[in-house]
């Protein structure tokens, strides 16, 4: 009886348990019907038991007919979602290889056979088939995001999914032609400026003028033309540059902007020597971005002194150009009036007047800073220079000594913290002998004070700058900022009471410094400023006594000197010990040692600082740019003298990363050559 029943099979719309017992409810509600109604009529209930038993079997028949319909269809379906699958895998316009463990190809689509070239790969291995395709599935990941990768002359989205072993690629060739082709065609605009047109041309005739400007204007547009780009004269220092970024590249890789070389000593030889520079903007969509960012990058070559091109999106990283060359004297002092005058201006618009130098201050910045203050106070201004006494070297601290003992001045120098807690909205900052906010003497005053900061400067400027500075003020070819700051004295109230004799000794010792006694970077407007203080007390004797080195760092000094390695031809270096701290004017007097020894073009000292940094001190006699090794360090300066720190790393690492660095600027002078 057991096996009976197994042996029955319910109707498949039955196996539902819901349906089966909902379908003997109603079966038991109607026979309860019939034999209800048998006690009425007995013909009643035979008729409706006759009705009952042809409904249920009409049930059965109607309710199984459906189901077995239904069941053809999804089986129809299923077989048609399974080809169309199929068909896809074979047709669709996509590739799909599968591969085993050992990279052997167990399959592949005919939409990827076609890029393989050959039929027969089946079990071979991919790195026989194609090594390229197998070392794109090599270092691909398992995460299954698409990556875009090139594939002989072909672009491809593809998938990895190792763990399967599968790839899939699509082929986008076109659309990557398309972008490529719009992203060549992008708008690039450049500003270019005679940087000493006003200073070459005064006095010369205008025929010669006329001469110049021709020569000028004619190798610009011959050198535009050759890269498919188009250069306009708006005034007589000034070009307009537009190209595409595709032409801007083709500039970049094969002539490095060599037009800056020829034009200099094209004009040389003329006795006119003209130099250009140039700044280019790229990568945005909207033309009043590019021109702004174009004008700050030709305001950047300026700052750096010149002769020299800057490559800059809105964004990115600037790339310099040339540069090679010292930046020349200006023969008029009609900017240094403007800046005066400008500066008098905003000492009217503030309450008082913060000046703060580098974090390390030299003679220089002290010096610079008391200049200022002076200026500042014979406008009527409260002036305060702001010091850190922690952060003094020897020659500095005694130059403060003095300071502290002249009642005039000692109460105007004050720490960051009290400068700090005495600031107010209207407050207004110097920043003199820097312009990089890292390494200012007071860096929360400078956050403070960011809106409302003036910047009087000697060095080149680099990418690191403050944003929306109200007066900038950078000389390269000037010898020091104390230098700058002195010529502005012939432009204040001449009733007011004038540098007094202390101000003027650590002013004219700014200058000794940073000349190395009048030996470099000199020219006659640095013997005019230096003839100037002495003219109103500057004690040159005091000079010396104040740069008097004492035993101790002169013994470091040697020390270092010892160490002394060449690193390439005529380049030398110095280390001192990892364990050992060495005050960065101990290095710096180092590497201007190392010049004074034949053979020794530049010289680079590498020591660990009292911050925990790594510095390297860079010095050279004009033919090594200096400057342009320290920016791939992260620093920068002068094109003789620069410097760098470098966190995290240790003195053997960085004398490394300098003979690399060295190692990349040779190689990319060769390449340029």
């Amino acid at each position: 009886m057991k096996n009976l029943l197994n042996r029955i099979k319910l109707p498949a719309f039955l196996e539902n348990t819901q349906l089966r017992y909902g379908a003997a409810a109603m079966v038991v509600l109607a026979l309860a019907g019939v034999i209800a109604s048998a006690f009425v009529r007995l013909w009643v209930a035979l008729i409706m038991l006759v009705l009952l038993i042809g409904l249920v079997v009409a049930s059965f028949y109607m309710l199984a007919t459906i189901t077995k319909n239904t069941n053809r269809y999804i089986n129809d379906l299923s077989y048609r979602v399974k080809r169309g699958e199929q068909e896809a895998l074979i047709r669709m316009p996509m590739g799909i290889l599968m591969f085993d463990d050992d990279l052997n190809i167990e399959w592949l689509n005919p939409f990827l056979r076609q890029y393989f070239g050959q039929d027969h790969i089946l079990g071979q291995s991919l790195n026989d088939v194609d090594p390229n395709l197998a070392k794109i599935i090599t270092n691909a990941g398992d995460d299954t995001k698409a990556q875009t990768v090139t594939w002989g002359d072909h672009r491809f989205s593809t998938v990895v999914q190792k763990s399967i072993g599968v790839i899939y690629l699509m082929d986008i060739t076109n659309y990557a032609q398309i972008e490529e082709r719009a992203n060549a065609e992008r708008l690039v605009i450049g500003q270019i400026f005679i940087d000493n047109y006003d200073e070459v041309t005064q006095g010369l005739e205008d025929s010669v003028v006329s001469g110049l400007r021709s020569f000028v204007t004619t190798t610009l547009s011959d050198w535009a033309n050759q890269y498919g780009m188009f250069v306009k004269r708006i005034d007589s220092d000034h070009f307009m540059l537009i190209a595409y970024a595709k032409s801007l590249q083709e500039v970049i890789t094969h002539d490095k902007f060599k037009v800056l070389d020829i034009i200099r000593e094209e004009t040389s030889k003329q006795n006119a020597p003209l130099t250009l520079s140039m700044g280019i903007a790229y990568g945005d969509t909207d033309i009043t971005t590019l021109a702004a960012t174009s004008q700050s990058n030709l305001d950047l070559a300026l700052g750096r002194g010149g002769d020299q091109v800057v490559v800059k999106s809105h964004d990115g990283d600037a790339k310099f150009y040339g540069g090679k060359t010292n930046p020349m004297e200006k023969r008029t002092r009609v900017r240094a009036r403007m800046i005066s005058q400008a500066l008098q201006e905003l000492f009217k618009q503030a309450d008082k007047v913060y000046v703060v130098g580098h974090s390390q201050p030299d003679m220089d910045s002290i010096g610079s800073a008391l200049g200022i203050r002076r200026i500042a106070q014979m406008n009527g201004k409260d002036c305060y220079v702001v010091l850190n006494p922690d952060h003094l070297h020897s020659d500095v601290e005694r130059l403060m000594e003095k300071v502290t003992s002249d009642t005039e001045i000692a109460n105007w120098v004050i720490t960051p913290e009290a400068a700090l807690s005495g600031a107010t909205d209207h407050s207004l900052l110097v920043m003199v002998d820097h312009s990089k906010p890292s390494i200012t003497t007071a860096p929360e005053l400078f956050e403070r004070l960011s809106n409302r900061a003036v910047i009087i400067d000697h060095h080149r400027r680099g990418e690191e700058f403050p944003d929306n500075p109200m007066l900038v003020y950078i000389e390269p070819y000037a010898s020091s900022t104390s230098e700058l700051i002195t010529e502005m004295f012939e432009y204040q109230p001449q009733n007011a009471a004038p540098l007094n004799k202390l101000e003027a000794t650590a002013m004219l010792a700014g200058i000794t410094v940073d000349t190395k006694n009048f030996s470099r970077s000199t020219g006659t407007r640095t013997f005019d400023a230096a003839s100037y203080l002495r003219s109103i007390g500057a004690d040159s004797t005091k000079v010396s006594l104040l740069l008097k080195e004492n035993m101790h760092n002169y013994l470091q000094r040697n020390h270092l000197i010892e160490t002394v390695d060449m690193i390439g031809d005529g380049l030398a270096c110095c280390t001192g010990e990892e364990n050992r701290q060495y005050d960065p004017v101990i290095a710096a007097q180092a590497a201007d040692t190392l010049l004074s020894l034949s053979g020794i073009t530049a010289g680079f000292v590498i020591t660990k600082r009292p911050d925990g940094k790594v510095g390297i001190s860079a010095r050279s006699l004009g033919d090594v740019n200096v400057q342009v090794i320290m920016e791939r360090l992260g620093g920068g300066g002068h094109l003789s003298n620069a410097a760098t720190q470098m966190a995290n790393t240790t003195v053997a690492d960085a004398k490394q990363q300098l003979v690399d660095a060295i190692a990349a600027n040779e190689a990319e002078n060769d390449a340029e050559g």
